[in-house]
């Protein structure tokens, strides 16, 4: 499978991909198709989320040893305007709350180097799969490296009936706290 446009994604993490994707998708013409190459595991998820947040499709990816290939279709020439979750906390309010889950979305190897105490790992490509395994009564915050891929998390968890849900921004690179690595 080949697409019209070919995007050099490969060694760069989440947001860059969709960022990269992004801009490169408005270069193309309604229909056709560009090929994502990238080699991080969560671009998967990642950018099967952002296509359907803006209203392209997600074809899907075929996994060649580390370098994925992902197809999207542009479907429009419009321009969807990104919205992003609209209940946010900062990562500061984050470290001063005392009840509430945190719901890291970041894939296992990132967790496993370093994450919240506590935080329940569920990777966003897992989510619908693992979902009834958060308890929808709970004030759930949402967590990854800059907020971007928490952002689809928090928009999914929303559209399946969590009321508590929040966005952490900017992610987990601003955490003053400590780091565990304990699985």
């Amino acid at each position: 499978m080949q697409g019209d446009v070919q995007l050099d994604a490969k060694g760069l993490a989440c947001p860059m991909p969709i960022v990269k994707t992004k801009k490169a998708m408005d270069s193309l013409q309604e229909g056709q198709i560009l090929e994502v190459l990238a080699t991080d595991k969560g671009s998967k998820a990642d950018l099967a989320a952002w296509a359907d947040s803006v209203g392209h499709q997600f074809i899907g990816t075929i996994e060649e040893g580390n370098l994925l290939k992902h197809y999207i279709r542009k479907c429009s020439n419009e321009s969807i305007e990104e919205k992003p979750f609209e209940h946010t906390v900062s990562i500061d309010e984050l470290q001063s709350l005392e009840s509430g889950v945190i719901l890291d979305v970041r894939e296992e190897v990132e967790y496993a180097f370093g994450h919240i105490k506590g935080a329940k790992s569920i990777p966003l490509g897992e989510l619908e799969n693992r979902i009834n395994e958060i308890n929808k009564d709970l004030e759930i915050y949402v967590v990854c490296r800059t907020g971007k891929r928490s952002d689809f998390a928090a928009k999914k968890l929303a559209a399946n009936g969590f009321k508590k849900v929040f966005n952490v921004v900017p992610g987990i690179t601003a955490w003053k706290g400590n780091l565990s690595k304990k699985l």
